[in-house]
């Protein structure tokens, strides 16, 4: 039956015209953009898989970033280390020279104490972005390395650097508070003892030294307490089987002190939830929220250079000679395994920095597989569709003239 009310014909044209324009917007969207899935309505599950990696993405260019500060960091320290076991090579030299009866002693000790002077000098000035890692002013560096994504989550991982002391500061023995542990100011003894989750609360600790600076970087500084300390005194605080470890830098206050000191524990493996560390005003607040008895300690230590005799030797003697032989070959041997160490950990972190570069590369590839555009096909999807928009035109105006055809009949 022909009717001229409805045109079925028509109207099935026009559908299928409207699928074919509909498909070539597609089509043309993705070649313009370059991406198969630009937002989340083209495939809400492939969109939201592809914008956690890119977020990955963002952050393993933070992490290269890390690596290189770090790499650039040891190599500061690796060559601060060479360049004293070449002072200290020199310096042997001399001792040697001096071990012979007929020299000039008083000659020889001026340059050993020359010397001396440029190790200090290379030791001093061995920083990178303020951080030195053959001064003693630090016992450990953690470098940002990975990004781990797990079921649980995500969590950022670090490749820890074993600092060096080359420095020529002599170590004293540190008087704790009572004993070598610090007690509260209550005076009773250390230990947090908790009855069914009821938190104590030990705080005030004897190191506690006011808002001034307790490093002025004096080795004269009495070491009787522990408000005397100085630059490279190393500081310990156990609570309950975990202990951190902190070394005092020049210009510390008692604020950074303590924090130095939670942020090792912490990373250490303190349970935030079992234990709370707090500060306030200076002071070191340990809670203990288990139901178990722990207890807390501190010692402090003051800091020995590996090359804390080089200022004692003295050749201009027979004696002196003979004894400065024996001490130069320890040093030696120490500031060997200083650029030793330096050079593993470097070399350590610059293969990370070259996996984590391919990682980031292999993640793009993986994103581009998901939502890139296939130039190739979606060129032959274009021509395609723009024949069949043709053919749509031309049947949909074969259509619409049908009904003209019942003219015909009336006539």
């Amino acid at each position: 039956m022909s009717s001229i009310l409805t045109n079925t014909s028509a109207m099935v044209a026009l559908q299928t015209m409207k699928g074919i324009n509909a498909n070539l917007n597609k089509t043309q969207s993705d070649i313009s953009t370059g991406k198969n899935v630009a937002t989340a309505k083209d495939n809400a599950a492939v969109w939201a898989i592809s914008k956690v990696m890119e977020s990955d993405v963002e952050g393993f260019k933070g992490i290269s970033d890390s690596l290189a500060v770090g790499s650039a960091t040891l190599t500061v320290a690796r060559q601060a280390s060479e360049s004293v076991t070449k002072l200290l090579t020199d310096m042997k030299g001399k001792i040697v020279a001096a071990q012979a009866e007929n020299v000039d002693r008083g000659k020889l000790q001026t340059d050993v104490a020359e010397l001396t002077k440029q190790i200090e000098s290379v030791v001093g000035a061995a920083q990178f972005n303020g951080l030195n890692l053959v001064d003693g002013s630090r016992n450990t560096v953690n470098v940002l390395s990975s990004l781990n994504r797990s079921a649980t989550g995500v969590a950022a991982s670090n490749i820890s650097v074993t600092a060096q002391n080359l420095s020529t500061t002599a170590g004293a023995s540190l008087t704790a508070a009572a004993g070598g542990t610090l007690a509260g100011t209550s005076g009773t003894a250390p230990d947090l003892t908790v009855v069914n989750g009821t938190a104590a609360t030990l705080s005030t600790f004897a190191f506690q030294g006011g808002g001034g600076a307790l490093a002025a970087n004096d080795p004269g500084a009495a070491p009787a307490t522990l408000t005397a300390l100085i630059a490279g005194d190393s500081i310990e605080l156990s609570v309950g089987s975990t202990t951190g470890r902190y070394v005092v830098k020049e210009g510390d206050t008692a604020d950074s002190l303590v924090a130095g000191l939670k942020n090792s524990l912490t990373e250490n493996g303190l349970s935030d939830s079992d234990f709370t560390l707090s500060l306030t005003a200076g002071s070191l607040s340990v809670e203990n929220n288990t139901n178990q008895a722990a207890a807390i300690s501190a010692s402090a230590t003051r800091g020995t250079g590996g090359l804390a005799g080089l200022n004692s030797l003295d050749v201009s003697s027979q004696a002196g000679a003979a004894s400065a032989l024996s001490a130069i070959e320890g040093m030696l041997q120490t500031s060997i395994d200083a650029a030793a160490s330096f050079g593993s950990s470097q070399k350590r972190i610059d293969i990370q920095g070259e996996f984590v570069s391919q990682l980031t590369d292999s993640l793009k590839t993986g994103i581009g597989a998901m939502v890139d555009t296939d130039m190739e096909e979606a060129s032959a999807r274009l021509q395609a569709l723009q024949v069949q928009q043709q053919l749509a035109t031309q049947a949909l105006s074969i259509a619409n003239q049908q009904p003209q055809g019942l003219l015909s009949l009336f006539r």
